[in-house]
């Protein structure tokens, strides 16, 4: 099979379906990610998947090219390009226009093509297929064409791309059923058919529009109980009891702000596809917009925390333990670390960066900071730790070892440490304050 776009979802696909024995052919634009997985660097920090993609190469069942025309020896072409939106919620289309064209100068009779980039609802009927059949092939009689969304989180990837189901939504029964029967042999998962690749869109979306709506809830929530002093912790795993529906309430954790490429833009593609057809949409941008507001408001808490501590914001020191936008990734894009940065920068703060997950130099072109090299040199004389991100390396720390500065306030921003482990950092001479604890 062929992969066009060898980006985080193409790398991964490869690497899976390469470590199941199928041979891939992996095609990407850029030359320096094909020269770099040729010459055995992978750029993208998930784990496991280094070793499974390099190892797929050496086995020779994945290699990696700038050539379409390795498309032609290959009986399925999964499209994985990347598919960005603008200010307006409009899709910024030139990556699946280019692939689907340059498929399209190598698509024979046989052949089976997967979208699998985050799309509107409608493209690949209206825009993804008038492409391909400018080879003069048609859909249905000469080749077969689906949508199967990319459900997989960022840190769990390879595990959740083994197990979760795969929803298929084709342009006729014989692509959907194809689809759905290539996907069960390939990765062994259950699969969801749907009566049209629209349904299948759409499942994606509903997914992230979804977690958004929910994390600007326990945001908000979190807001809310402050005001009360009280812990939004212990409201959530309480009203997370109540029976509904098929299972429970489901309040999600509050935290320093949502990132990543898809819960940032796919509500902003349901508002703009709603607006298109004439249907306001009110929930998705409101759930943008209250987690966007996250980053400023952490930073605020830690500057009134040291106010609180007469501590001088413009003249303190605060340590970031985590850049990525989530717990246990290396993941940098549209991280919420940046806003917080930049706004603490901006009140005269001295701000430090460590994260041992990330790329060192695309981690300060991000966030504007170069990185310390270890966890001393972030933490020393810092007047807060702000924990961004709980990675692994991060739940050992020895709170009691660090050469922190005197009354140092300990933020916490993703870690959501128990009420055990707070108290013991107030024994210890620290402050703690959580988003909404």
């Amino acid at each position: 099979m062929a992969i066009i776009g060898l980006g985080y979802v193409g790398s991964c696909f490869a690497a899976a379906l390469a470590g199941r024995g199928w041979d891939v052919i992996g095609v990407d634009t850029d030359v320096q990610l094909v020269d770099e997985l040729t010459a055995g660097h992978c750029r993208y920090q998930e784990d496991g998947l280094a070793d499974l993609l390099l190892g797929g190469m050496a086995a020779g069942r994945l290699r990696v090219t700038t050539d379409y025309s390795a498309v032609r020896a290959a009986d399925v072409v999964l499209i994985a390009v990347g598919t960005p939106v603008r200010a307006d919620g409009s899709l910024v289309d030139h990556q699946l226009r280019e692939a689907c064209l340059e498929v399209s100068h190598h698509l024979r009779e046989g052949h089976l093509l997967i979208l699998k980039s985050t799309v509107p609802p409608g493209t690949t009927r209206e825009f993804v297929l008038p492409l391909l059949q400018q080879s003069g092939l048609v859909c249905g009689e000469h080749f077969g064409l689906a949508f199967t969304p990319e459900r997989f989180a960022e840190g769990t990837a390879l595990r959740e791309l083994r197990s979760l189901p795969i929803v298929v939504g084709g342009m006729d029964a014989d692509s959907t059923r194809d689809a759905a029967d290539f996907w069960h042999r390939a990765l062994g998962v259950e699969t969801i058919a749907l009566d049209s690749p629209e349904s299948a869109e759409i499942v994606k979306l509903a997914d992230n529009w979804w977690i958004d709506l929910n994390i600007a809830l326990a945001n908000e929530l979190a807001k809310f109980c402050a005001l009360f002093d009280v812990d939004v912790l212990d409201v959530i795993s309480a009203a997370n009891t109540v029976p509904k529906g098929k299972g429970k309430v489901n309040i999600l954790l509050p935290s320093v702000g949502v990132g990543g490429s898809c819960l940032v833009k796919d509500p902003w593609m349901v508002w703009h596809s709603a607006r298109q057809r004439g249907l306001e949409i009110f929930t998705a941008p409101t759930g943008r917009e209250v987690n966007l507001e996250m980053p400023e408001y952490t930073a605020q808490l830690i500057i009134d925390g040291l106010l609180r501590l007469g501590k001088d914001p413009a003249t303190s020191t605060i340590a970031m333990l985590g850049a990525a936008f989530k717990n246990n990734t290396g993941d940098l894009r549209a991280t919420p670390v940046e806003a917080v940065v930049t706004t603490l920068t901006k009140a005269g703060a001295t701000v430090r960066v460590y994260d041992p997950l990330v790329d060192s130099l695309q981690a300060e072109a991000v966030v504007g900071v170069r990185p310390s090299p270890d966890l001393l040199e972030a933490v020393r004389d810092a007047d807060c730790l702000a924990v961004m991100a709980l990675h692994e390396e991060f739940k050992e720390i020895d709170f009691a070892e660090l050469p922190v500065a005197g009354s140092c306030l300990v933020l916490d921003g993703r870690a959501y440490y128990s009420k055990d482990k707070i108290a013991e950092l107030r024994r210890l001479g620290y402050d703690y304050l959580g988003v909404g604890r």
